[in-house]
């Protein structure tokens, strides 16, 4: 499996994710929409930044178990219920990033959302993996 991270220089430089990410394998891991839920299925953390840290940790946690690891991910969707809010922690989030999945940035897009499908999530990942 190969995935080759894609970043034209006539772009702007890209801050924590990829423009294009090119993967070759032949294992596809679609991974569900991951919020702030914990193991009995309660939104925990109040702030965005602990929320955003529990939902990837969520979705890294579906992933191991389909086999992948972060470095497999090429595609992550981040659905925010306040994008000025995560525009102003994005520094914060970028150190939760890097701390639970490394520096391979997939190919990633941030959507404002009206509300989630639980009320006091805030955040939501889901993503696209591609195994050997």
């Amino acid at each position: 499996m190969s995935l080759e991270r894609v970043n034209p220089a006539h772009l702007a430089p890209p801050t924590g994710f990829s423009h294009a990410v090119t993967a070759t394998g032949t294992r596809l891991v679609l991974l569900a929409g991951q919020t702030a839920l914990d193991g009995e299925g309660r939104v925990v953390g109040d702030a965005l930044p602990a929320q955003f840290e529990k939902s990837l940790a969520n979705l890294l946690a579906a992933l191991e178990a389909a086999g992948g690891t972060p470095g497999d991910l090429a595609r992550v969707t981040v659905y925010a219920t306040d994008v000025a809010s995560y525009r102003a922690h994005a520094a914060e989030l970028g150190r939760v990033w890097r701390r639970l999945a490394g520096r391979d940035y997939p190919a990633m897009a941030v959507i404002g959302v009206v509300r989630l499908w639980d009320e006091q999530a805030l955040v939501e990942l889901d993503g696209i993996a591609v195994l050997p």
